[in-house]
Parts: C-alpha cells; structure tokens; sequence
C-alpha cells in the first residue's frame, strides 16, 4: 500500500486539528468564563475565552456555600453511589442466575429480559407504578425504576458464561455452593465487565434528569441535573438566598452558570481515565461470548 504523500498528511492534520479545535475550545471557553474575575466577565458581555485579569474563585465558593447546587450536589451524589451499588448488585446476580444452565426458570426468565429489550413500558405506565408504590418525590423513585437495564444483563451473563467451566467444575468438587462461586470465582475474573457496567450506570445516574423532573416536586431533593436545567437552560437567576451567601458577594451569572457546568462535567471527567483500560475488554469480551 503507497504511502500518502506530503499534500495528503498535511490536508488530514489541517481536517483534525479543526475537529480537535471545535471540540476543545467551547470547553475552555467554559472554564475560563467560571475562572474569570466578575470585570471581565461583564466586561466581555458574559463570555470570557482566555482570561487575563487573574483566576477568581468566587464562583464555586458561592457555589459550595452550602446553598441550592450544595444540595443538588449530596442529593446527585447519593442517588449515583447508592443507585450505582445497588444496580451493579442487581445486575451481577442476576448475569450469574441466568449463566447457569441448572437455575430453576433459566429460560423463562432469560426470555423475559430479552423481551423487555424489544418493548418499552411507556410513561405513563411506568409514572402509575411508581405511584401505586408510594415512591412519588422520594430519590428512590429516580434510583428503583433503572436499576436493572436488561442490555446490562445480557452483557454480564455473557461473560460470565464465558469463564472456564473447568474452574467451576473444580470448585464444586471442592464443595463451593453457587454464592460462594460467584462471590470467589465470577466476580474476581469479571472485574473488567464490572468496571465497565458500573460506568455506564454511574454516568446513568449521574445525569439522571427526566426521572427526577417526572417524579420529584420537592426543589430540595433535585439533583444536579434539574438545577442545571432550571438556573443555566432556562435562565433563572440564582440570587444570594440561593447560594447562601449575601447579595453583594454574587458573582455574575454567567459565572455561576459556567461554574454549575463545570461541576456537573468534572465528576465523569475524574472517574472515566480510571476504567477506560478497562473499557472494549469489558464490553467486547461480554458481547463476542454471548
């Protein structure tokens, strides 16, 4: 195969640093605007590139004075981890029941997780039953309804099925009960799929947004999400009552909103380097072995 000559190499390094270009600068331009002094911000009509009178924090020590994104924080933050453990949970054991042929209901119950991947529920379905168990404004109801997704299932009884029978077999001889071979045997060798999974379920809830329009009324228990909504896409003014600081200690709005984006961005942004070495292990094994 000819190699590409010199027009063509500097043609598809033009192409991708415009690409790379268009990616990258509306993400800094973000987090200059919630690092830039209250001057420049309204000095450059609300939107600051480059900032060059100093960084200023005011933004996101407003922000984490314990005010309404303070609480939309804790309240985002426990419906990810708690929901999170608890779908992973869900999802793990029932992978393993449904990787065992011996399981009593194997194949009823693998066809009622298939069949959920073809028909979806609808709304308002699904709002009658969260309110015939009581869950209406409750973060239970943003964490319940999603906790098991069957596409997640299918993945981790792949791979589960995928392990080396012969260890199991081993381990039986041994005496080893189903728990105690898939607590010592399947989830040690499927940490990649786990990883993967539980990515794919913290971002899910991390960014949990129509659940908690559709189910929460109470502005106290909205996550982040819903804050992000209400103060940066429709505009609402977050005053000093909001932020629980004085009136005088407010940074621009545009600030705070660029800070709110931030802080929603940041979480993901820290956790995903940690298991993406983890990540086309964990999905492709789990998919190629099904």
């Amino acid at each position: 195969m000819p190699m590409p000559s010199w027009t063509e190499r500097i043609t598809k390094g033009i192409f991708l640093t415009v690409i790379c270009a268009l990616v990258v600068l509306p993400f800094v331009g973000v987090i200059s605007t919630s690092l830039a002094t209250p001057d420049e911000v309204n000095r450059a009509g609300g939107f600051v590139m480059f900032p060059t009178h100093g960084i200023d924090l005011s933004a996101y020590r407003s922000i984490f004075a314990g005010g309404t994104v303070t609480q939309a924080l804790l309240v985002s933050g426990f419906i990810t981890v708690v929901g999170t453990g608890i779908a992973l949970t869900l999802t793990c054991t029932l992978g393993w029941a449904l990787s065992r042929r011996a399981t009593l209901g194997n194949k009823p119950l693998l066809m009622l997780v298939l069949i959920s991947l073809l028909f979806n529920p609808g709304l308002i379905p699904t709002y009658l039953v969260v309110q015939q168990f009581g869950l209406l404004d409750s973060l239970w109801s943003v964490i319940i309804p999603t906790s098991v997704s069957a596409f997640n299932v299918i993945v981790v009884r792949a791979y589960f099925t995928g392990l080396p029978a012969e260890i199991m077999d081993a381990a039986r001889i041994d005496g080893a009960s189903e728990w105690k071979m898939f607590r010592h045997i399947g989830l040690p060798l499927s940490k990649a799929v786990i990883a993967v999974i539980g990515l794919f379920y913290g971002v899910g809830y991390w960014n949990s947004f129509l659940n908690a329009m559709l189910y929460i009324n109470d502005a106290s228990k909205w996550p982040l999400q819903l804050v992000l909504r209400t103060y940066v896409v429709n505009g609402v003014e977050l005053g000093g009552q909001d932020l629980g600081v004085g009136a005088e200690a407010v940074p621009p709005q545009t600030t705070i909103q660029m800070a709110i984006l931030m802080i929603s961005v940041l979480p993901i942004l820290c956790v995903y380097p940690f298991i993406q070495r983890h990540f086309a292990k964990g999905v492709l094994t789990g998919a190629v072995k099904g």
